[in-house]
């Protein structure tokens, strides 16, 4: 029988520096929680600063003696991913992990600070731009990850709209989470292939969750929220669980660069993480690297590989 792999199998962090995206609640705290518990530094980068205030106190409870600091970082703003590169550039003299976990889903049409579709924006151009302005500070670090959640999602009413990547003509929430998850895979493709040609050790890694009970769900049609308590325990798993395919990805030692990892269970929904494939959308060569020339475009961002 296959190993089932949990938080127990998480290698000693120790003199690790991790930055964790979205780590105030669901998946992005457990992942802190565990990096923490095995002697990692986390920063957690949040939106709503006191709440992260909040996650802290209950790593530092569950954790004694963890070693957490707060970054302040609104990936829906490029002028808020900046200042908190610029804020990681000033306090950190290398980054060890980077765990692109923040994201939102299905809300109604609503547009960025700069004028992003909220879902493209956040989930992908925020983290394209965030990982591009601390490139510098990973391949610092030896055997450095990038770690990208995404989600099952990038298979449902999922392509990258060339045409209208910011849904104005017309907005299908979920094909936008969709399109938003799907550029996720793909950036992680690109740039791992582009670490690779610069002869980084740093590798770029996939994840995602399954399905989590998460507060993802506070955009779903309200019957579906009433419901969640007691049905959504037989069909979706713990945040516990669905983080671990990131920890996974960003820990195992045998990961190889390029992976995605998500539930080994059926339809990849529950279970223990292990390496899944994507799409064939994901895996468009041509495609990946026009997503990425938009992506530099649209955020000002280039990378230095």
């Amino acid at each position: 029988m296959a190993h089932k792999w949990t938080e127990d199998d998480v290698p000693e962090q120790q003199d690790r520096l991790a930055v964790v995206t979205g780590a105030n609640t669901g998946l992005g705290f457990e992942t802190a929680r565990v990096l923490a518990a095995q002697g990692a530094t986390v920063v957690l980068a949040v939106r709503d600063v006191e709440k992260g205030r909040q996650a802290v106190s209950r790593i530092v409870e569950a954790v004694p003696g963890a070693r957490t600091s707060l970054l302040a970082l609104d990936l829906s703003s490029l002028e808020s991913v900046r200042a908190a590169a610029a804020e990681l550039h000033a306090t950190q003299s290398s980054i060890d992990l980077l765990i692109n976990n923040a994201g939102v889903m299905h809300p109604p049409r609503r547009t960025t600070d700069d004028g992003f579709e909220l879902q493209f924006g956040t989930n992908h151009l925020g983290h394209f731009a965030l990982t591009g302005l601390v490139l510098d500070l990973l391949l610092k670090a030896p055997e450095s990850r990038v770690v990208t959640v995404s989600s099952l999602g990038h298979r449902i009413r999922a392509r990258i709209h060339f045409d209208d990547l910011q849904w104005e003509k017309s907005y299908d929430r979920i094909g936008a989470y969709g399109q938003s998850k799907l550029a996720n895979l793909m950036f992680t493709y690109e740039l791992q292939r582009r670490l690779t040609a610069h002869g980084a050790t740093t590798v770029a890694v996939a994840a995602h969750p399954g399905g989590a009970n998460t507060n993802l769900i506070r955009n779903y049609p309200s019957v579906i929220q009433r419901l969640a308590p007691t049905v959504g325990p037989l069909i979706v798993q713990s945040a516990a669980m669905g983080a671990l395919p990131t920890l996974r990805a960003a820990t195992d030692p045998a990961v190889i660069g390029g992976q995605f990892y998500g539930p080994d269970g059926l339809g990849q929904n529950r279970g223990y993480p292990r390496v899944v494939g994507s799409n064939a959308r994901s895996h468009d060569f041509d495609a990946q690297k026009r997503l990425w020339t938009v992506s530099e475009q649209l955020t000002g961002v280039t990378y230095e590989i």
